[in-house]
């Protein structure tokens, strides 16, 4: 009886051992887990000094504001290469700018307009084009846009309304000044350019 009781000790004193260590286990673990969560917040925590006051700044993750840079990125070359005035020097500044901002396929385009005299029509009919952006649509698997704008042509003797849809591809590139976003558009191509309204202007 004596033995027995000295066993069913023994095995209560392993359980309670046991159990010990592995509460304690498991409290190290929930214990890791939280300074690892601490640190990383702090990592995104960023002090910046105004007049030797500092004011805390949460950095953002990357992921999260990716396809806010993809939109902004397709809004801003459509803008660049589109919305133009009858001015030479102001044409060749813009499509400066925007060929930073794509690929090869963007130059191609360029040169199908100047050759079929597209930007020497809008010198001699001194036209103003003005791209207004409806919606650019992501497809973040397959790093994917299709762009939705409309074009207004304001010609001294009428103004035009065309629906310009296009599409392509976005590559990631580290960023420069002359590509803020680290977007790079690829294989770009107009899927539709057509007039929704030619109204004429009078003229007295």
């Amino acid at each position: 009886m004596i033995v027995k009781n000295i066993e069913a000790k023994i095995r209560l004193a392993t359980y309670i051992a046991f159990g010990g260590l592995l509460t304690a286990l498991l409290m190290d673990v929930a214990g890791m887990a939280y300074a690892y969560k601490m640190v990383s917040n702090a990592q995104r925590s960023i002090y910046i000094l105004d007049k030797n006051i500092p004011i805390m700044a949460t950095q953002t993750d990357i992921a999260m504001n990716r396809p806010a840079e993809y939109r902004a990125d397709v809004d801003l070359f459509h803008s660049l290469f589109f919305s133009l005035t009858p001015d030479d020097k102001y044409i060749e500044y813009q499509i400066k700018k925007a060929m930073y901002l794509i690929d090869e396929s963007g130059m191609q385009q360029y040169n199908n307009l100047r050759e079929n005299g597209y930007f020497n029509s809008i010198l001699s009919s001194s036209s103003v084009l003005t791209l207004q952006t409806d919606s650019v649509v992501l497809d973040m698997a397959a790093r994917h846009f299709r762009y939705y704008g409309k074009l207004k042509i304001d010609r001294r003797s009428s103004t035009v309304v065309r629906s310009l849809i296009t599409e392509g591809g976005l590559k990631d590139i580290p960023r420069s000044d002359n590509n803020p976003h680290g977007v790079l558009i690829t294989n770009w191509k107009t899927i539709e350019n057509k007039d929704l309204s030619d109204a004429q202007k009078t003229n007295f």
